[in-house]
């Protein structure tokens, strides 16, 4: 089942097992269980540690279990782990088999520690590149915690559950039958929601931080390059991140990044982290920053955990979250319907019939992608012409399941209460209005800078951007701002990038003259 190249690199990989482990499986005469089988039958003939074991006792079939000869049932997989998911497999294998997981000794105590029984449940896409660190952080959950347990679920195989549960976002995690969180979640974020004083404990901890020569608040690629360039001059250097890697976590293909032919947003991410590391950089992941202000010679950035962060320059790199349409349902119907992922929730609606709002590269993009999947795509674009590029549109238009609608205003999301049904749009050329039945509504429409928290502190465009001047300085001394955040025309990761290097050697000239 496995080409020769991934079978030779698996096999070395399970050379790095401790202890044996045993695949459990629950299957049937379908096709999926067929393949189940002779993925678990190959494995088992890799490493005289590893054994296959069908027993036909779950509900759910095809899945099977990770676990340890008379050991915990902990890690169930509920389909093929294949596409993104093949590494949550080869990772639970090892973790179950006594590889050691690589994270730090505190973030296991701290895991040991939690008290109660946890029964967790994921719901997946193959195609959706934040699953794999939702599944994998669980799955480590529940390797060094007998009361913890997890199963990832491939949404599209069991499509009854999906319809049940109107699951219509991935990845969505359930707890011991509960809603515990959609979308992506870093194994910290999912400790601090079961371990209710971790926030505190972090927040105490950061109070205590010495005052840094330079402050980061982002870690997108503009913080990241910031945070390198700063370290590299020898300055006490500090990252403040929501989440490390920011939007671009969420972006599929990358094909406009110089000297890399292609790559992903997760693989960038993980390869910009791994550079911040080889510095002294004080990377302080799952923060918000709330308010900037000015003590003295300090500047002070106000967290939402509590902490206060102090420093004697600030570069701020908040980027961007997508657009918003803001019509009466769409807050609403948000995961249940209303989407911004084409990549990630895409599989969810096939065979349906869903919108994609924005006529731009991304909303083009997001048609031709779906149109692979789902039984239809209408495009609707609020200008009367589509914005993306000619061979974007060249391709769109040679599909026969899309339909393009321009002058376009989208007035209402409908729904029955529970999920999408519809959506109402306008006709810019006649204000005629129509009615669209639909299942999904994926919103396309670009980017709004993260700058909520900066009003009436710093000077911002008309569209909420932050005003840089040629060295990146804000109009607050000591501050600067690079990336997607501020006045910079194009917004590209290549962009970001430089503007991050250009607001440290900024701050840089800055210290020193002051």
């Amino acid at each position: 089942m496995l080409d020769a190249a991934i079978a030779a690199q698996l096999k070395s990989y399970l050379g790095n097992l401790k202890r044996p482990i045993e695949l459990i499986a629950s299957l049937d005469e379908g096709a999926k269980s067929r393949e189940v089988r002779e993925l678990l039958q190959e494995i088992a003939t890799m490493s005289d540690l590893v054994t296959f074991i069908e027993k036909n006792d779950n509900d759910r079939k095809p899945s099977f279990l990770v676990t340890q000869p008379e050991g915990t049932e902990n890690i169930r997989f509920a389909g093929i782990p294949m596409g993104h998911e093949f590494t949550s497999l080869v990772l639970a294998m090892l973790h179950t088999g006594g590889h050691p997981a690589k994270i730090e000794a505190e973030v296991i105590d701290q895991i040991k520690a939690l008290q109660g029984s946890f029964e967790f449940e994921t719901y997946i896409s193959l195609s959706c590149q934040n699953c794999p660190e939702v599944v994998q952080a669980l799955n480590v959950l529940s390797v060094f915690n007998p009361n913890i347990s997890h199963i990832m679920i491939d949404g599209a195989l069991y499509q009854d559950e999906i319809d049940k549960r109107q699951i219509m976002a991935v990845p969505t995690v359930y707890l011991n039958g509960e809603v515990f969180g959609q979308g992506r979640m870093t194994l910290p974020e999912i400790i601090a929601k079961l371990d209710t004083g971790a926030v505190k404990r972090e927040a105490d901890k950061l109070d205590k931080k010495e005052a840094f020569d330079v402050l980061i608040i982002g870690g997108g690629p503009a913080g990241a390059a910031a945070s390198i360039y700063a370290a590299r001059k020898g300055i006490r250097t500090g990252i403040v991140a929501e989440r490390f890697g920011g939007q671009v976590m969420d972006t599929m293909a990358i094909e406009n990044f110089i000297s890399v032919k292609e790559t992903e947003g997760p693989k960038l991410v993980a390869a910009l982290e791994e550079h911040v590391k080889e510095y002294d950089v004080d990377v302080m992941n799952l923060q918000r920053a709330n308010k900037l202000t000015v003590n003295g010679n300090l500047l002070e950035i106000h967290l939402e955990s509590g902490a206060t962060l102090r420093s004697k320059t600030v570069i701020l790199a908040t980027g961007a979250r997508w657009r918003e349409i803001n019509v009466p349902g769409e807050n609403k119907y948000r995961n249940h319907g209303v989407a911004y992922c084409p990549h990630c929730d895409g599989p969810l609606f096939k065979g349906k019939h869903v919108a994609v709002i924005g006529g731009g590269n991304s909303g083009v993009e997001a048609a031709i992608d779906l149109a692979g999947i789902v039984a239809h795509v209408t495009l609707l674009e609020y200008a009367n012409e589509l914005r993306a590029d000619a061979i974007l549109q060249k391709k769109l238009f040679s599909l026969n399941n899309v339909t393009v609608i321009t002058n376009a205003q989208t007035t209402e999301v409908v729904g029955d209460g529970k999920k999408v049904t519809g959506l109402e749009y306008k006709n810019r050329a006649n204000d005629e209005m129509h009615h669209v039945e639909l299942a999904g509504i994926f919103v396309q429409i670009g980017l709004l800078p993260n700058t909520d928290w900066l009003k009436d502190t710093i000077e911002l465009s008309q569209y909420g951007e932050i005003e840089v001047d040629s060295h990146g300085m804000t109009s607050m001394p000591g501050v600067f701002a690079a990336g997607d955040v501020t006045t910079i025309p194009y917004k590209q990761i290549i962009m970001a990038m430089g503007d991050g290097v250009k607001a440290t050697l900024g701050s840089f000239d800055y210290l020193i003259r002051n």
